[in-house]
């Protein structure tokens, strides 16, 4: 049986820029090693596969493998997954989407223009908050002077279903100088769950935007990611947890990928009360190819 897939660009206002993703519509015959090794050969940062065409519990299994392994939540996956699903099997403007994934249950809610989906929101889990690291450590894994990042802010690992280890820096100029020591991460990774770094600065390419980002995950074969939704979701909560921009409440734009010539846009939404912090990760879709697997 052959097996078809889309390409889409992800958290994109335009084609060839935001997050590739490879979507694979009919895997239900695919085995764990098979979508591995797919997801080795294309070799995006993430490929997904729709394992069944029917709703189960409300929504519809998927699966999501970097070249390296499974993993149980992605943001730009889950956005582009729930895209394909709307088009190719659904078939309909539907309001939301669910996705059963490894950490559970994530709904997409889809915004139309004409008839088209245009913006897309998920809403990720409930941030918890983990251990914080020494500016020290950092400075070294990022060959930044320790001066450059923001004292003001933690450095701390934050999940909404899958941990990043936040880094508020101070400026752009210290965001693009940033050039990961390998070995040195990988001896700071060792004693953290977090495996993957989300550096963040108020100065942006473009003034209508409020943060730029870079995220590197070497250890799922990810040297930097272009646009992480997962990642930005963390983002958001750390933002509400500690007022980032003089509030409770975070409505923003967030830049991402421009050092690696994939420039793209990500809206955040968060929201802390007194019982938890509510956060929601937006972007756009744009279908780029269509093929199949033999």
């Amino acid at each position: 049986m052959n097996n078809y897939y889309y390409i889409v660009d992800v958290f994109a206002e335009n084609k060839y820029a935001g997050n590739q993703l490879a979507v694979f519509t009919n895997a239900a015959n695919l085995d764990t090693q098979r979508m591995q090794s797919i997801a080795r050969e294309i070799n995006y940062s993430e490929t997904t596969f729709i394992t069944s065409s029917e709703e189960n519990n409300g929504g519809y299994k998927v699966r999501i493998f970097t070249p390296n392994q499974e993993i149980p939540f992605a943001g730009h996956p889950t956005l582009g997954t729930a895209y394909i699903l709307q088009q190719t099997i659904i078939q309909q403007p539907v309001g939301k989407v669910v996705l059963n994934l490894g950490v559970g249950q994530i709904p997409v809610t889809i915004n139309y223009n004409s008839g088209a989906p245009e913006w897309l929101w998920m809403k990720q889990n409930m941030p918890i908050f983990g251990s914080k690291l020494s500016r020290e450590a950092i400075a070294k894994v990022l060959r930044l002077d320790i001066n450059n990042i923001d004292s003001r802010l933690p450095i701390q690992e934050v999940s909404t279903g899958l941990p990043f280890i936040i880094v508020p820096l101070k400026n752009i100029s210290a965001l693009k100088q940033i050039e990961l020591d390998k070995d040195k991460y990988y001896q700071l990774i060792a004693d953290t769950e977090a495996k993957c770094i989300l550096a963040f600065c108020p100065e942006t390419y473009y003034p209508e935007n409020n943060l730029n980002v870079r995220v590197f995950c070497y250890y799922v074969g990810i040297p930097e990611d272009p646009a992480t939704g997962s990642a930005n979701g963390c983002l958001a909560g750390y933002l509400a947890e500690y007022s980032y921009f003089g509030e409770k409440i975070v409505n923003i734009r967030v830049e991402q990928g421009y050092e690696i010539d994939r420039p793209s846009l990500l809206l955040l939404r968060a929201e802390k009360n007194d019982k938890c912090i509510d956060v929601n990760v937006g972007g756009k879709v744009i279908l780029v190819a269509k093929g199949e697997f033999f």
